[in-house]
């Protein structure tokens, strides 16, 4: 299995976004959508800061 990647796409109406894959290639995350590609390159790696600090809560 590979590693998980996340890749920048461009949504219909030409707005950028990206999707977090698993190793195994399935989207696991799909974010909003953004005008420029910077702005999403800057969501990534603000998810990838935040992720390793998130607690996990169950409200089930």
């Amino acid at each position: 299995m590979g590693k998980p990647k996340f890749e920048i796409e461009k949504s219909r109406d030409s707005q950028f976004y990206f999707n977090l894959k698993a190793g195994n290639g399935q989207v696991i995350v799909t974010s909003e959508t953004y005008v420029s590609k910077q702005s999403c390159k800057h969501a990534i790696e603000v998810t990838k800061d935040i992720a390793e600090e998130a607690e996990i809560e169950d409200l089930t």
